[in-house]
């Protein structure tokens, strides 16, 4: 297949790659590159691959590795730092470059390419086919020779009790290879034969040929040709009962209820003729959750899940073609694949996966309408819920937690373990309703009870709302004092005045931390209740952790140098390429892609956009619903009823009075009231 087999070995160094220029010395002359199909190799300086993939054309690609480094991806940089060569092999065609690619990164398991989590194995109901005599049995075995495999299940008990089911109308054998010849030696069949759960071949009740017809059938039934097995025990019931065969009529009777028990364990999503594998994803910038949902005769007849691994960044379509290939390296594809999106060889990929089928076209397809789109959204949310599932499974793990926080201190280079760790974003719409948040993680774990919220009058952009945030949590710390706090349960504290001195706004249920100074509040000072006591708010943090990249570390920075605390480290996270800022430097800090580490700074950095982002959406409903609340005549059960017809404040702003007439209780006189206020606010605005 491929035309040179060890590919071009280019000139490589023991000491690791230098920076040339802009780019890396290794990188070959544009002219050695070939411009055919073909697959190439990122190797180290110990010859390990660390990256492999294909390209239609290798010049092209190459190229784009050799980019100025400073427009690389963060994770591209870095796997071309960590190389020290490059090779390739060229191939005839994108079809044998899919072919070689999934074939080397199964050898070399590259630590740059996707990676699988799948830790589970999954029971099976296997029919041995490859045997003279076909026995069914439960098995977790992938590789037993000649065997039909359906599933896979996820209860063992579950294919226990389809198989007894299944044996009451094909009494094929089930019994284990030593039980079986102990019948044979003694003449006697087992239990099953007696109450005639198998057709006892053992002892020749039935001849290789009769037992194998059952097999066949009984194979044929669940791979998904159900509605015939019915329609002919049916008609064979109705035979029996005309000629007055009642006993045969009620063995018919009770194999269609035996059927009809295993089908309704089976929910019906698609027409009776339907065979497919129905894909859903939903990844993230570490990971992502991948769930195939098995459609066979239009019955869900198994379900698998597991977990992927992204060292780099690659676009669904690209996850997609890892993921298919992977899910049918030892299982035959069915007729029709559903996928959330199609990679951009996807020709070649089919036609891979009709060589898996023994020349059968098998067809690739994203559904848009209609019951399989029904489908692919209900498998695209067990996706999602798996992708949670393994979050918080894994930031459950003691032993993760503390690799993580040790990762964090060594990476940083911190004094010590940020065994607390604060997190602040900002959030606001258009610049009007600023907020931000604050989220606390001790030994790894969220404290929710001492999240804090924040409303910021005005600012300029998100690094002056930082830079403000940052001052008041800070003066909580200034000169190391340990600052009073009211004691919860007390008395309710007023709302502040908008332009005075703020304190965080408190989470749902808990009073906020007094501030360090005197505040002016709408109220009398005779409201709050003296007796105080050492605040939560006073503890310093190791870490202050900032949603945003180099800008916002130095306006966190600023605030810190500007509060004279000290013993504080200062950190920020950019989204889009997930690598660690820290202040004065010039390049980022990457954290591998799979690591503890990056998976907990992920997790704060979310849930303090979260809790922004919530608090953000009630502060723009309360404004609304205050602004509604001062129009004559229109009361809170009025102003409820609008927000509930229009579902959004945004559609409730563009709507036209005629629009707004037409809700409950409210006129033509009052929609037009309506309609202009909204307008004079927003102008305001």
């Amino acid at each position: 297949m491929a035309r040179d087999p060890s590919g071009p070995q280019l000139p490589q160094r023991s000491s690791g790659p230098r920076r040339h220029g802009q780019t890396v010395d290794y990188r070959p002359k544009a002219g050695e590159i070939p411009t055919e199909p073909g697959v190439y190799r990122f190797r180290d300086e110990n010859k390990r691959v660390l990256y492999v993939g294909k390209a239609n054309n290798l010049r092209a690609r190459l190229s784009n590795y050799f980019a100025p480094l400073h427009t690389l991806h963060e994770r591209t940089r870095r796997m071309v730092l960590s190389a020290a060569g490059v090779e390739w092999t060229v191939v005839g065609s994108e079809f044998e470059a899919l072919q070689l690619e999934y074939t080397w990164i199964k050898e070399f398991n590259p630590p740059f390419n996707v990676k699988f989590r799948d830790d589970k194995s999954y029971p099976y109901l296997a029919v041995t086919l490859g045997e003279e005599i076909p026995r069914v049995l439960v098995t977790r075995n992938r590789h037993l020779k000649g065997a039909k495999y359906f599933g896979p299940y996820t209860k063992v008990w579950a294919i226990r009790e389809t198989v007894d089911q299944m044996l009451k109308v094909f009494p094929m054998r089930s019994c284990s290879e030593a039980t079986y010849r102990r019948a044979e030696q003694t003449g006697r069949p087992c239990l099953l034969g007696d109450i005639g759960k198998c057709a006892a071949p053992c002892v020749k009740r039935i001849d290789p040929e009769g037992h194998r017809a059952i097999a066949d059938d009984f194979v044929s039934f669940m791979a998904g040709n159900d509605s015939r097995y019915l329609r002919r025990l049916e008609r064979e019931m109705r035979d029996s009962a005309a000629v007055f065969d009642y006993e045969s009529a009620a063995r018919y009777r009770d194999q269609i209820a035996a059927l009809e028990n295993v089908l309704e364990k089976s929910a019906v999503v698609l027409r009776d003729k339907v065979d497919a594998d129905v894909f859903g994803i939903a990844h993230d910038e570490l990971a992502a959750a991948v769930q195939q949902f098995i459609v066979r005769g239009g019955r869900i007849r198994g379900v698998r899940a597991w977990v992927v691994d992204k060292e780099l960044d690659v676009e669904l379509g690209e996850l997609v073609e890892t993921v298919v290939q992977n899910a049918y390296d030892e299982d035959t594809p069915p007729r029709e694949i559903l996928v959330p999106a199609l990679p951009d060889d996807a020709a070649e990929l089919e036609r891979w996966l009709s060589e898996q089928r023994s020349g059968v076209r098998v067809s690739l397809k994203v559904p848009l309408r209609g019951e399989k789109a029904a489908l692919a959204r209900t498998v695209e949310t067990n996706a999602q819920k798996e992708l949670i599932l393994y979050k918080t499974r894994r930031s459950g793990d003691f032993v993760a937690r503390s690799q993580a926080l040790a990762d964090i201190q060594e990476a940083l280079d911190l004094p010590e373990a940020p065994l607390r760790i604060e997190c602040f974003d900002v959030s606001h719409l258009s610049g009007t309703n600023i907020v931000a948040s604050m989220v606390v993680f001790e030994d790894g774990l969220p404290r929710k009870d001492q999240y804090r919220r924040f409303a910021i009058p005005e600012s300029t952009d998100d690094t002056e709302s930082l830079h403000q945030v940052l001052t008041r949590r800070l003066a909580y710390l200034k000169g190391g004092a340990s600052v009073p706090e009211l004691v919860e349960g007390t008395a309710s504290v007023p709302e502040l005045v908008e332009g005075t001195t703020s304190v965080p706004e408190p989470v749902e249920g808990t009073i906020p931390e007094s501030s360090s100074g005197p505040s002016t509040r709408s109220g009398t000072e005779e409201d709050l209740v003296e007796t105080r006591r050492p605040g939560k708010f006073s503890y310093p943090p190791n870490l202050l952790l900032v949603d945003g990249g180099q800008p916002q570390v130095e306006a966190a920075a600023r605030a810190l140098a500007e509060s004279g605390v000290t013993g504080i480290s200062i950190a920020g996270i950019a989204k889009r390429l997930e690598e660690i800022w820290l202040p004065g430097a010039s390049f980022p800090v990457i954290l591998p892609r799979n690591s503890d580490a990056l998976f907990l700074i992920q997790r704060l950095r979310d849930e303090a956009h979260r809790f922004a982002i919530t608090f953000q959406r009630q502060k723009r409903k309360r404004d609304i619903s205050t602004v509604l609340s001062d129009i004559p005549g229109l009361g809170p059960s009025r102003v409820k009823e609008l927000l509930k017809h229009f579902g959004s404040v945004a559609r409730l702003r563009e709507a036209e009075p005629a629009a707004i007439a037409e809700v409950r209780g409210i006129g033509p006189t009052l929609a037009s009231t309506i309609a202009e206020r909204l307008r004079t606010a927003a102008s305001n605005d």
